[in-house]
């Protein structure tokens, strides 16, 4: 038996999130179990490297899986033909039997979008939140530097949060505008759930003048849970996904 890496790309909008949840419901892992059990004549579980939520898409999403007499050809076609067009494998390689797509992550990567125009974008209504009010952009770039390095990340977590440490560590938080959208990229070891959805809501509040850049020091000093703005879902994207050199 083969271990396999699968890189997934997905637009989430229809779907309750990566997890597999009960029968019936529309989720990328549900999905992509589906096809590979139909492919191998036997039921097949995935391991995914994070577990994004409804409505939040993948530039790239690393998955597991172990399986017996299948090429990586044979298997990029398989499910390439069979998932729906709004998931698709791009690559699949033959790993080392050790390889875990959630346990040996070395930093993950998420880009989140704002379409910050008075006008709706009808083209990215699905793909990004929209702030009509300018955003302060120089002082939300200020903001971003409380953020950096190791917190407690308590108060950008929430009630379904359940790892033993809230503290992670962020190695990178940029933003850059084009056109009207604005990209925030937030790169660190681990993220809570909905943590990046707070952070870029506490930074949106900073933009539009109701927060100060010295509360986000204040809000995560507190360690307490902050009931500020979240993000929508639609803007969030996985976008990388870095592993550790011996896995």
């Amino acid at each position: 038996m083969a271990n396999f890496k699968l890189t997934v790309q997905y637009d989430g909008s229809r779907y309750k999130g990566w997890q597999r949840l009960g029968k019936g419901e529309a989720t990328i892992q549900g999905k992509l179990e589906e096809v590979l059990s139909r492919m191998s004549g036997s039921e097949i579980e995935i391991i995914g490297a994070s577990r994004t939520d409804a409505g939040v898409h993948a530039l790239k999403q690393i998955a597991n899986v172990k399986l017996d007499h299948h090429t990586e050809a044979e298997i990029k076609a398989y499910v390439n033909k069979y998932l729906p067009q709004d998931i698709s494998v791009s690559r699949v390689e033959t790993v080392p039997e050790r390889f875990h797509a959630r346990y040996h992550v070395k930093d993950k990567t998420y880009l989140y979008r704002i379409w910050n125009e008075e006008h709706p974008h009808p083209f990215m209504r699905k793909y990004s939140m929209h702030v009509e009010q300018k955003l302060d952009l120089p002082l939300m770039r200020q903001a971003c530097q409380a953020f950096l390095g190791e917190h407690d990340f308590t108060a950008f977590s929430n009630a379904k949060s359940k790892k033993k440490s809230m503290v992670r560590h962020i190695y990178a938080l940029e933003m850059e505008e084009t056109a009207g959208l604005v990209d925030i990229r937030i790169r660190g070891n681990g993220f809570l759930h909905n943590m990046v959805r707070k952070m870029v809501g506490l930074l949106i509040e900073v933009g539009l003048g109701k927060k100060d850049v010295d509360d986000v020091t204040a809000i995560l000093q507190a360690k307490q849970r902050y009931p500020g703005l979240m993000a929508e879902a639609q803007g969030l994207y996985l976008e990388a996904i870095s592993y550790k050199d011996r896995t």
